[in-house]
């Protein structure tokens, strides 16, 4: 038995969905916790996980692929993805995080959607890590978001209120 944290107990295991609206402030704010997560993709020897850095817009996340790399081909030859992000655990109590699943969106430069998407991605902040200069503007290349269909959301915390540790949001409601 956890003495500090009862509500941790295995037999503690509600079902209870979290209310969606609350449930999307929650993947949002997992979201903005780090800018590091793991895109997989489906490679032609199987399965690639890749960390990365995103950033994201409410729940749609964008991420810059270095061109000609074996994820970036792997999303040309087929775009279902799978990116996963989370808190860094320190215990049962406080895990976070959120796996999305969706189709990859390769946007191409210069279009509205890849504008839009590098005013969201802090690329400044990567190029001046990476000693690129700032003066020739944005790297040019493909950007890539994820708007997902389906987010698995868990926080074993939830489960102090109630509510089911592993929360599924899905697009269409």
């Amino acid at each position: 038995m956890s003495a500090a944290h009862p509500w941790l107990e295995p037999a503690n295991w509600p079902k209870t969905p979290y209310p969606r609206e609350l449930l999307e402030e929650r993947i949002e704010r997992v979201l903005t916790m780090t800018n590091i997560g793991v895109l997989s993709t489906i490679g032609k020897d199987g399965p690639i996980g890749s960390p990365v850095e995103f950033y994201a817009d409410v729940l749609s996340v964008y991420i810059f692929p270095q061109p000609n790399s074996p994820k970036l081909k792997a999303m040309q030859r087929d775009p279902r993805v799978s990116f996963a992000v989370m808190n860094p655990m320190a215990g049962w109590a406080c895990t976070m995080g959120a796996q999305l699943f969706g189709q990859a969106k390769l946007l191409e430069v210069g279009t509205p959607e890849w504008q839009r998407g590098m005013e969201v991605f802090k690329w400044p902040a990567s190029s001046f890590e990476v000693g690129r200069s700032l003066a020739n503007g944005p790297p040019q290349g493909l950007l890539m978001r994820l708007d997902p269909d389906r987010v698995v959301y868990t926080e074993h915390f939830l489960r102090r209120h109630g509510y089911a540790p592993r929360q599924i949001w899905r697009r269409d409601g």
